[in-house]
């Protein structure tokens, strides 16, 4: 065709106001990445691809029937050029219109529709993929778009489809002799970057590393994308090797994972998931550390690095990928919050993983307590987050305890040793097992030889109460002054004259600080206790607002004297003397610090010093 008689065939369509409308909403505001629109290019080359392999199923009387079936990609930096090629279904004059020039088959209206919708009820567009405009992110990078297709129909003729992103497009005759789409664009002075080899590779990597299809670039002779999704192969073709192979180019790691969870169904949604429980847990995924999440996938194509919704938080330590192709390309965090496909997706992944820890927790016990030394405060983090899991979660957690010092222990475990009439399991906080095991609280337990479950984690003070009962068993501190089921078990220590003594004048040295002070029912070996009376929070909340609040003080608690004890029982004796005695009070002082240091409740050990220097005077004077 001469260039007069192309000239003649030109035809100038206006682009109707509800696309001109469109593209000023992707250019400036729905995409927050430029490089998006390759990813969204190479969807579409991808899709007319799987649309010719289809149609050469069953039909072979199509152009270019033996053509490789790949996506091209020629960036000249020098030119400022861009050129993405396919060999998919191809477009005719007609298609072209439909596909880039009008509302019907774009979904620009419903588009605008449901971001209008959106918007006013103050959320967010769920997903641009599902109305097919993803083609107009090219706008952000090009100054012109020229898309140039033959479509697979012999009889077929080539058109190019020119826009510069303005109020019009034209159309004209092209010069093409095989079959699919061409995409020239012209790039933006400040998008060059985009015509830089090194820079497509990223991308591609990045977003469409497991497109079905070769991805050429340049002069290369080998493709840059791996194409097989080895989250899509069924598990049974994937060796130990291969995952752990995978996990470590996706994690970055150098340690193989504890467990690796792959996952494929069709209902309630389609997904293709390889999920991986690290071996060792990531610290800062305690404190401040934003970048975890699982890498999400549309057809193989990366839509999101960290998606942190797919999963509740208190599995946040879960690192893999999920692909699904009831999801469209979505562009935003927001609008894929929203969506009802990512709720049922989020449900059947939260069900397989805790499916596989319960698992693992009964078949490999030892596999799972090194998974509990990792992770098990993230268990009991979702104890007190997400109530609707605890079915699942309360038969996860693990404690040590007096009768299972060196390996965790389950809830259930403790019930199966409970006594026979013991409907309470008791348990003691404080700062770190070393330290509870020589609490004072302890010693009635190990003489009746029931079972105290160790809480030396902060989060475990929040368990009782978010628990509530389990297997009909109430939780209860072995601090508690008053333990209703050792009642009946407990015998009321003889008050004497001398105790009463000693009483009233700890109770005028301590003052406030104290509730009371009294005998002890359960001390056996100890001089000295500080119980919770009914009033006052649990002493492991109260450690809570230790470390989170300064100046908090001690609380009021009873302080019980077991009378059998030499100190206690000499100090009965001091107070039958008459008049002052500094000895005395420095010694009931220094019971109530011991006791406050050993609840880990004192404000400033260092303040004892002098204190004991005295004692020790006194304790060696000739």
């Amino acid at each position: 065709m001469t260039v007069a008689a192309k000239e003649q065939n030109v035809e100038t369509r206006q682009f109707q106001t509800e696309v001109r409308q469109l593209l000023d909403i992707l250019v400036h505001s729905l995409y927050s990445q430029r490089e998006i629109f390759l990813r969204e290019l190479i969807s579409n080359a991808s899709d007319a691809l799987h649309r010719i392999k289809f149609e050469l199923l069953t039909n072979r009387d199509v152009l270019d029937p033996d053509a490789e079936l790949a996506i091209r990609i020629v960036g000249d930096p020098e030119k400022g050029t861009l050129t993405i090629s396919d060999t998919g279904v191809g477009m005719t004059h007609d298609e072209l219109i439909e596909n880039l020039g009008t509302i019907a088959h774009s979904g620009a209206a419903q588009f605008l529709r449901a971001l209008q919708e959106q918007q006013q009820a103050g959320g967010a567009i769920e997903q641009i993929g599902q109305f097919g405009v993803g083609f107009y992110s090219v706008f952000m990078v090009a100054d012109e778009v020229r898309v140039t297709s033959r479509s697979f129909l012999p009889e077929a003729e080539a058109w190019t489809w020119v826009s510069t992103g303005d109020d019009a497009y034209t159309l004209e005759p092209a010069e093409k002799t095989d079959r699919g789409t061409t995409i020239e664009i012209m790039l933006k002075k400040d998008a060059l970057e985009f015509a830089e080899p090194w820079r497509i590779k990223s991308i591609i990597r990045k977003y469409s590393e497991f497109v079905t299809f070769p991805i050429y670039v340049n002069d290369d002779e080998e493709p840059v994308n791996r194409r097989q999704a080895i989250w899509r192969l069924l598990p049974s073709q994937v060796s130990d090797e291969e995952a752990n192979e995978f996990y470590r180019q996706l994690t970055l790691a150098f340690d193989d994972p504890l467990a690796r969870i792959h996952i494929q169904t069709d209902a309630p949604v389609q997904i293709y998931a390889l999920l991986f429980i690290p071996g060792k847990l990531d610290r800062t995924l305690l404190g401040l550390k934003q970048d975890y999440g699982l890498r999400l996938y549309s057809h193989k194509i990366r839509i999101q690095d960290r998606n942190k919704d797919l999963l509740p938080g208190y599995l946040r330590f879960i690192e893999g990928v999920v692909d699904s192709e009831d999801i469209p390309l979505n562009v935003s965090r927001e609008m894929v919050q929203s969506s009802r496909v990512m709720s049922k997706i989020k449900s059947v992944l939260t069900r397989k993983v805790l499916g596989e820890l319960a698992r693992m927790a009964e078949k490999e016990p030892d596999r799972y307590e090194a998974f509990w030394r990792e992770f098990g405060i993230f268990i009991k983090e979702g104890i007190t987050t997400e109530p609707q899991d605890h079915e699942k979660l309360i038969p996860l957690l693990r404690f040590y305890s007096t009768k299972s010092e060196e390996k965790p222990t389950s809830l259930a475990d403790y019930i199966a040793r409970a006594q026979l009439d013991q409907k309470t399991i008791y348990y003691i906080a404080g700062e770190s097992r070393a330290a509870m095991k020589r609490s004072p609280h302890l010693e009635y337990f190990r003489e009746h030889d029931i079972e105290v479950l160790y809480f030396d984690q902060p989060v475990d003070a929040f368990l009782p109460q978010a628990i509530g009962k389990y297997e009909e068993f109430e939780f209860q501190n072995v601090d508690r002054a008053k333990l209703d089921e050792l009642e009946k078990m407990e015998e009321a220590p003889e008050v004497s004259d001398a105790f009463e003594k000693l009483a009233a004048q700890a109770k005028e040295t301590l003052g406030d600080r104290v509730v009371d002070v009294r005998p002890s029912k359960r001390l056996v070996s100890a001089p000295a206790r500080l119980a919770a009376p009914e009033d006052v929070i649990d002493s492991s909340l109260q450690r809570i607002r230790r470390l989170m609040e300064e100046d908090v003080a001690a609380p009021q608690m009873i302080l019980e004297l077991n009378p059998d004890h030499p100190i206690v029982a000499n100090l009965m004796a001091r107070a039958q003397g008459n008049g002052d005695d500094p000895i005395l009070d420095a010694a009931i002082e220094q019971l109530y610090e011991d006791a406050l240091l050993l609840e880990g409740f004192h404000p400033d050990p260092t303040q004892m010093v002098s204190r004991i220097e005295k004692l020790l005077e006194a304790a060696t004077r000739a």
